[in-house]
């Protein structure tokens, strides 16, 4: 059984200035959650990564998470499980009009 997954996180707009990244590679422990992950980055990232990404332990309604081009909201939110390889993208919402 593996000991770990890899996930690729994309970060783009205000988290790219918060992170000073434009992605990154994380281990996580194997059936890792979504909501794991932005833990770990939030301990990694601090204060403005968290103030930035969640509100009242939620993800911020004006941000989307994707998980290899599907979003989070059709696969169960934080709880979404990861694999190995996947591509993890945190975007702001972008209105149309």
């Amino acid at each position: 059984m593996e000991e770990y997954v890899k996930v690729k996180v994309e970060f783009f707009t205000t988290l790219r200035d918060i992170t000073g990244k434009r992605e990154e590679v994380v281990r996580l422990p194997p059936k890792a959650t979504v909501g794991e992950l932005l833990d770990s980055l939030s301990r990694r990232y601090g204060p403005k990564f968290v103030e930035y990404v969640f509100e009242k332990g939620e993800v911020r309604p004006n941000l989307i998470v994707m998980v290899d081009g599907k979003s989070i909201a059709l696969m169960g939110g934080l709880k979404a499980p990861l694999k190995d390889g996947n591509i993890v993208a945190i975007l702001p919402a972008f209105g149309g009009g």
